[in-house]
């Protein structure tokens, strides 16, 4: 299945890599030996090199995190976060994001690069780059330091996570 390249976004293949410049910023991918990468008609193309397991695992994993790499350069994906809970908020101060989380303490995530967080509202986050593992990951520290909770769904959640929530104690 070939992957479109929008327009905007310079694709530039090499011997072993693909790098892709996009308006929102830029990034290259190594090619693994197993695929045969071409481009053509504003379109890249993905062939194994082969028939064995290895190397068909490999041709789709190597098409979709191109075509990921693509996608990200033109448009950067977005994680948005919940917070839920009394006294729970979070704030970004510079490269840092401050959480408070009913903890004794204020847990600092130093922001990495090539990710930017926004609080919109001291209980909503969103997380944006152009790495879709980069931003998955993040938004996943983030929610791992006060998971929602089953009984009184508080912590940090992901925007449209349903919590199944248990019944608590009887008398």
């Amino acid at each position: 299945m070939p992957i479109p390249v929008p327009d905007g976004v310079e694709v530039r293949l090499e011997k072993n890599a693909l790098h892709a410049k996009g308006k929102a910023g830029q990034r290259s991918y190594n090619l693994p030996r197993e695929v045969e990468v071409a481009s053509a008609d504003g379109q890249i193309v993905v062939t194994p090199r082969g028939n064995s397991k290895r190397v068909r695992q490999i041709w789709g994993t190597t098409r979709a995190n191109l075509a990921r790499l693509i996608a990200g350069v033109h448009t950067p994906f977005e994680r948005r976060l919940e917070i839920e809970g009394v006294g729970y908020r979070a704030q970004v101060r510079g490269r840092e994001l401050v959480l408070n989380l009913g903890f004794s303490h204020e847990v600092i995530y130093a922001i990495p690069d090539g990710i930017e967080i926004k609080a919109a509202k001291p209980t909503e986050l969103l997380v944006t780059g152009i790495d879709w593992q980069q931003v998955g990951q993040v938004a996943a520290v983030i929610r791992a330091y006060r998971p929602p909770e089953p009984y009184k769904g508080k912590g940090v959640r992901y925007a449209g996570e349903h919590v199944r929530r248990k019944e608590g104690k009887k008398k």
